[in-house]
C-alpha cells in the first residue's frame, strides 16, 4: 500500500458533481462523478504497456475509468477491457482490485494523519463524544473491529447532527495514526479534510471485503 504522504495544501475542496467531472466506467458504461471512480493510465514498458491505478488522478497519461467497485475491477480484468480501451497490448496485475483496494486505505490513512497533523481529528470515546455534541464533526469514524459497546451512543449523536459515519480501517491503522496501539473512534472535524475523506471513505467502501471491511453511511 505504497503512497506519497499528502499534505494539507494537496486536499482538494469537495464540490458538486459536473458534466466536467463525469467520466464513463469501463464496464458498467455508466456515466458518474469521478469522486465515485478510479482512474487508470498505461505506463510504457519494454513489450508494451503496464496499467497503474491513479488514485489521485494526477499521472500523466489518457485516463481510464472504472466505478469504485471490488467487483467491477474484476471484471474489468476478467473481460479485458483495458487492452481494448488503449487499443494496445496492455499488461494487467490479475489482483487489480487487492491493490486498488490497498491503494485506497492508504489514501484514507493518509488523510487522517494529514487531520491529525492540522489538529482536525480526535479520537477515543470521550473526545469524539465531545466534539459530537458541540456539532464539530464533520465525519465519524469507526473501526472495522471496534467493540458494540458505546457504538451506538455515538452513531446515534452522529445521526442526530446529520454526521456521515464510515468503517473504513481497523482500530490498530486508526491507532497508528494517532501513535498508539488502537483507536476505535476517530471524529474528523468539519471543513475540507472532512469533506475528502468521505469522498475516500465511500470510495473505498465499494470494495468492502477482503481488503477491506468498510462501510458508510448518510
Amino acid at each position: 500500500m505504497d503512497a506519497t504522504p499528502l499534505s494539507d495544501s494537496a486536499v482538494p475542496a469537495t464540490t458538486a458533481p459536473s458534466d466536467e467531472r463525469l467520466r464513463r466506467c469501463l464496464v458498467g458504461g455508466k456515466s458518474l462523478p469521478r469522486e465515485r471512480m478510479v482512474r487508470y493510465v498505461v505506463q510504457p514498458g519494454d513489450g508494451g504497456g503496464t496499467l497503474v491505478p491513479d488514485i489521485e488522478g494526477r499521472l500523466p497519461g489518457r485516463g481510464l475509468w472504472t466505478e469504485a467497485r471490488r467487483d467491477i475491477v474484476k471484471a474489468a480484468v476478467a473481460k479485458r477491457v483495458f487492452g481494448k480501451a488503449a487499443g494496445a497490448a496492455v499488461a494487467v496485475p490479475a489482483d487489480l482490485d487487492e491493490r486498488v483496494a490497498g491503494l485506497l486505505a492508504r489514501r484514507v490513512v493518509d488523510l487522517v494523519g494529514v487531520a491529525r497533523r492540522a489538529r482536525q481529528a480526535v479520537a477515543g470515546f470521550d473526545p469524539v463524544m465531545v466534539s459530537l455534541d458541540r456539532g464539530e464533526v464533520g465525519l465519524l469514524l469507526i473501526a472495522t473491529d471496534a467493540g458494540a459497546s458505546g457504538e451506538g451512543k455515538l452513531s446515534a449523536a452522529a445521526a442526530n447532527n446529520g454526521v456521515a459515519v464510515a468503517r473504513p480501517l481497523s482500530a490498530d491503522e486508526l491507532g497508528a495514526v494517532f501513535a498508539r496501539p488502537r483507536a476505535a473512534q476517530v471524529a474528523i472535524l468539519r471543513g475540507r479534510l472532512a469533506g475528502r475523506l468521505t469522498v475516500e471513505c465511500g470510495r473505498l467502501a465499494g470494495f468492502g471485503g477482503d481488503a477491506a471491511q468498510t462501510t458508510i453511511e448518510a
